[in-house]
């Protein structure tokens, strides 16, 4: 007979840690997405803690260490409570929509190998399961720009892209001219919806295609979005 654990969590080698904090996804909806996002807090025991409490209102699916140890404290099929205010391809309630990933990650220091190897690891089992794909693989920061910056400019987003476990982008060769209006448009194509103003968006874009952008609008911003819409 299966032990509780084993009866309970969804995902291969995870701890089942359950979390108060969830209830049943709305208008009868299942997983279409993935949100990925950092802890912000000093370690994973005092996340853990955090995303358990019912005074915080806060949760996820999963937590991973920094040392790949993987929690699960609400199971796939419920509604856990970790996207907030914002929306994704023009849709909103994305705590319905999504399975939540936390890493146990300040904000400020580079991602253990070990952390993503085990997240490498979920993704796909995830994908599979509710037939969700790669593109539906989005940070915090996608659906929420400006309000939220996780997993930030630290997060390897092309390692995932390289397995297919996260949408592609690649240059495109287009021209090099630089629209902002052209960039609204194909940045609200690639699924960034959300009403923001445009430094507000071209940071959030930035963050998950071009960490490393500087300055004003340029064609190089322009250029991914031609990509990443044409992977879409």
């Amino acid at each position: 007979m299966p032990s509780r654990t084993e009866a309970t969590v969804d995902a291969a080698g995870a701890i089942w840690h359950p979390s108060p904090n969830f209830g049943p996804r709305r208008d009868g909806l299942t997983p279409s997405l993935v949100v990925i996002h950092y802890t912000a807090m000093e370690g994973a025991a005092s996340a853990l803690e955090r995303l358990c409490d019912p005074v915080a209102e806060v949760s996820a699916h999963y937590l991973i260490g920094q040392d790949g140890t993987l929690w699960q404290m609400v199971r796939e099929t419920d509604r856990a409570w970790h996207a907030g205010a914002g929306e994704w391809h023009g849709q909103g309630d994305i705590n319905s929509r999504s399975v939540g990933i936390e890493l146990d990650n300040r904000g400020d220091h580079p991602f253990a190998e070990a952390q993503i190897a085990a997240l490498e690891r979920l993704l796909p089992q995830i994908l599979s399961r509710w037939g969700i794909a790669p593109q539906g693989v989005i940070g915090h920061s996608d659906m929420a720009p400006g309000r939220k910056f996780d997993p930030g400019p630290r997060f390897d987003w092309q390692r995932l892209e390289r397995q297919n476990l996260a949408g592609g982008r690649a240059f495109s060769g287009a021209p090099g001219g630089v629209s902002t209006d052209e960039f609204v448009r194909l940045a609200c194509d690639a699924g960034f919806t959300s009403d923001v103003d445009e430094d507000t968006l071209l940071a959030a874009v930035r963050l998950r295609y071009r960490p490393w952008g500087q300055g004003a609008l340029c064609s190089e911003d322009v250029d991914v979005l031609r990509a990443a819409t044409l992977n879409n």
